[in-house]
């Protein structure tokens, strides 16, 4: 398969996670943040609510942006570090590793999105066994940039080129000794 191929069907999926991660928060803003303030809550299984939040900083709710300086200068900071990602991703040559990273970029994009046009990322999904909150609660973007981190991760400690046991020699394409 082509490398341009490859990277063609990475840009492709970034495309995919952004656009369905706005899809969602477009629902999410007609059908959530138009409830009363205390019923922003819609239950959709016992260990899964959609509940309307609104975050102003970044991963784990970190450097909240409490200004407009800030609003801008963490829009400013994850727009810098989504270029990062796509420079990489058309670097990459293996499919896997960039379809990873066009998860990270496409999640990225979505929240960049939502910070430079509401100051604040939509955030919906919450998962919970009872009172006990596993993650805070998040949105499309986020679990897209989480499992595509998880993949490049995975892929770095697991898929190790294997050492060289020849000491640097091609012996596959070598003259024979005489």
């Amino acid at each position: 398969m082509s490398v341009w191929r490859n990277r063609l069907i990475g840009l492709l999926i970034a495309a995919a996670v952004f656009a369905i991660d706005q899809a969602v928060k477009i629902w999410m803003v007609f059908h959530l943040k138009t409830l009363p303030t205390l019923e922003r809550v819609i239950e959709i299984l016992p260990i899964f609510n959609l509940r309307w939040t609104e975050n102003y900083g970044v991963s784990l709710g970190l450097f909240t942006a409490g200004s407009p300086e800030g609003r801008w200068a963490l829009v400013a900071m994850t727009a810098a570090i989504a270029l990062f990602v796509l420079v990489w991703l058309l670097r990459e040559r293996k499919l896997p590793d960039i379809a990873a990273l066009a998860l990270v970029l496409g999640g990225a994009l979505g929240n960049i999105r939502d910070r430079a046009g509401n100051g604040y990322v939509i955030d919906y999904a919450d998962l919970h066994f009872g009172e006990f909150r596993p993650f805070l609660v998040f949105n499309i973007a986020d679990a897209a940039i989480t499992i595509g981190v998880l993949i490049i991760l995975a892929r770095s400690l697991l898929s190790r080129d294997k050492p060289d046991t020849n000491g640097g020699h091609d012996t596959a394409n070598a003259a024979p000794e005489i």
